[in-house]
């Protein structure tokens, strides 16, 4: 291939003189160099195809030179020059990184299929890792527009989840804002406790969707003002059931699903629907817990007004293994009464779940 450069590094000035003029009728760059020393300082200075040397020269031999090409540029190919009796010096060269070598006295055409094979295999080089870095690349790019495309579609489902609270507030009135501000309280608390950012999501849409069971629970039940009767409290009881019927069909919500299905629960067996206990509750509904009741306590309600929050916190501190989990009860008790105002004042409509995760 023609205009390629190439270093020629012997110590005898005939033989550098012949290769070069060889090389040079056959359209390459050639530049002689008389020694290692002299071929190092060349190759340093600029770039070049590929390095003819000769073994045995002075002040720097062909092994010391190989040695320091191999560390300047690994995929330049070297060719040793050399003669019959150092052939096992050669294939010295050969273990140690050069390409190939050739005998002296050379033929032309074996000089010239020398060349070509050393600097086709270069040419291969650069083309492979060119193609490997534009894979890579595409690759790259790819996984960008797959996870743009994941973020999307995981938005979307956030937008039909809030149409869903929506049409729960519009249900049952006595609790407008309630899902909003339960899933704040319920985040900062899941934060503060370090959980893993995958599971955040889910526990941020479970506490978000923990009543949407109350969607199939007739509006006569629902929205009656005195005390239920036994039959009436035990088809309000079922929405955690009915929820979670809902939501485990659908794959990104299963796990949100099991925190609706659970989110009655108490730590010391005593909730429904299951009776489970202790850690047999999803960590997701025992944060709930306690950012339910909270919220429940200092919001206002039809048949009273909001407690303080110092009274939420007394309340919760004082069911502390029976109702709630200890470790929860110790983390939510660990933050500002500030932090919980703020909270409450500030979410409402409009809102999206997006956001309240960075809560």
């Amino acid at each position: 291939m023609e205009n390629e450069k190439i270093l020629v590094v012997d110590d005898e000035e005939a033989i550098r003189e012949v290769v070069c003029t060889l090389l040079e009728a056959q359209g390459y760059r050639c530049t002689p160099c008389v020694n290692g020393r002299a071929g190092l300082e060349a190759f340093r200075k600029d770039a070049y195809d590929l390095v003819l040397s000769d073994i045995v020269m002075p002040e720097m031999d062909g092994l010391k030179l190989l040695a320091e090409l191999r560390a300047a540029d690994p995929d330049v190919p070297v060719i040793m020059v050399t003669a019959m009796h150092d052939i096992s010096i050669a294939l010295e060269a050969i273990r140690a990184g050069a390409y190939d070598y050739i005998l002296k006295p050379f033929e032309k055409d074996q000089l010239y299929l020398s060349v070509r094979r050393a600097l086709e295999h270069r040419q291969l080089v650069i083309e492979n890792r060119t193609y490997q870095s534009d894979l890579e690349q595409l690759v790259a790019e790819r996984t960008q527009q797959l996870s743009i495309a994941l973020q999307d579609l995981e938005q979307s489902y956030d937008y039909t989840l809030e149409a869903l609270g929506g049409a729960l507030d519009a249900k049952d009135a006595e609790t407008e804002g309630h899902c909003q501000r339960v899933t704040a309280f319920t985040i900062t608390i899941a934060k503060a406790m370090k959980v893993d950012k995958g599971l955040l999501r889910q526990i941020a849409r479970g506490a978000f969707l923990h009543d949407i069971g109350k969607m199939g629970v007739p509006d006569h039940i629902l929205r009656k003002p005195g005390p239920l009767t036994i039959e009436e409290r035990d088809i309000m009881r079922r929405h955690c059931e009915i929820g979670y019927s809902v939501l485990e069909r659908i794959p990104f919500l299963r796990e949100a699903a099991d925190i609706v299905l659970s989110h009655q629960e108490f730590y010391d067996g005593t909730g429904y629907p299951r009776g489970l206990r202790g850690e047999q509750i999803p960590l997701g509904a025992r944060i709930f817990a306690v950012a339910d009741t909270l919220d429940a306590m200092i919001s206002d309600r039809p048949y009273r007004k909001a407690l303080p929050i110092s009274a939420a916190r007394e309340e919760i501190k004082r069911f502390a293994g029976t109702q709630f989990d200890p470790r929860v009860v110790e983390v939510f008790l660990a933050q500002p009464e500030k932090l919980w105002r703020e909270l409450h004042e500030k979410i409402g409509d409009p809102f999206r779940l997006a956001q309240l995760e960075r809560v």
